[in-house]
């Protein structure tokens, strides 16, 4: 009995501290005292309270828009942002922050963050990949700026990351029309990944699946075109084993050659 009462006093000084907190904020966000509004947004900041610190800079971000204060609140501002994962907004406001004060010690750390938000940002590869090219542009525009900068790694890291994306969404599409049947738009579709991305990790597959492509496009042809495409198909088995010649789709490999030299034959 004794427990449970310790408890509901516990509850209840819970509920009473919570009820004051609350009323003492609302109180402040109505106030005009903008000085303690300021000192209690970098209070509620530091105390990782980012929903308060958020509401009273908004409150005072136009008041001390130009003074000594902006440089502080536009940075907090952002970071407020960010930490509630609202990522759009946030690398809008890192942009927005570097733009503004181009000379702060902060500019950097903004920049990077402007463009780590896009990485954030970013689809998985089977969505729209718009936000990618504009993540990796960012990034690269960092790098170009800041050559000795600290970050530099991470930058390359988060590159190397969204730059798999692509090459992810760029083979699946290709594998896409190989499963349609569509072997011609196939064949083009994977060699222009393989353009695009030459240091792909897709690269073995993407050269096996050429050569698979081009099989299946040169027995489905017409008598007349048929030859010509089944002597590319021997081409791209070439291909594939002289650059991997343990490969591990090489019994399926042979298997196409053979069908293809066979097949050949005929036209002799």
């Amino acid at each position: 009995m004794l427990k449970k009462q310790y408890f509901l006093i516990f509850i209840l000084g819970i509920i009473t501290f919570t009820f004051f907190s609350c009323s003492k904020y609302q109180k402040l966000l109505k106030s005009s005292d903008y000085n303690l509004k300021y000192e209690k947004a970098i209070e509620y900041f530091e105390d990782e309270d980012y929903y308060r610190s958020l509401s009273l800079l908004e409150e005072i971000i136009s008041v001390y828009r130009g003074t000594s204060k902006a440089e502080k609140i536009s940075y907090y501002y952002a970071y407020c942002h960010y930490h509630q994962k609202e990522y759009i907004l946030a690398g809008y406001h890192f942009q927005n922050f570097s733009t503004t004060f181009p000379n702060s010690e902060y500019t950097e750390e903004c920049e990077f963050q402007s463009a780590y938000c896009y990485f954030l940002n970013s689809y998985k590869p089977s969505l729209d990949q718009s936000i990618t090219y504009k993540a990796i542009e960012t990034f690269q525009l960092f790098i170009n700026k800041y050559p000795d900068s600290e970050k530099i790694n991470k930058a390359n890291e988060l590159i190397d990351k969204l730059r798999y994306k692509l090459e992810t969404k760029s083979f699946n599409n290709a594998k896409l029309y190989l499963n349609l049947g569509d072997y011609k738009a196939a064949t083009i579709s994977l060699k222009s990944s393989l353009i695009e991305f030459p240091d792909t990790p897709y690269r073995e597959e993407l050269l096996y699946l050429i050569l698979k492509s081009e099989y299946l496009f040169a027995s489905n042809s017409i008598e007349k075109k048929k030859k010509e495409r089944l002597e590319t198909t021997i081409d791209e088995y070439y291909s594939l084993i002289d650059e991997f010649p343990n490969s591990k789709f090489i019994k399926d490999a042979e298997q196409i050659y053979i069908r293809s030299t066979k097949e050949l034959e005929n036209f002799n």
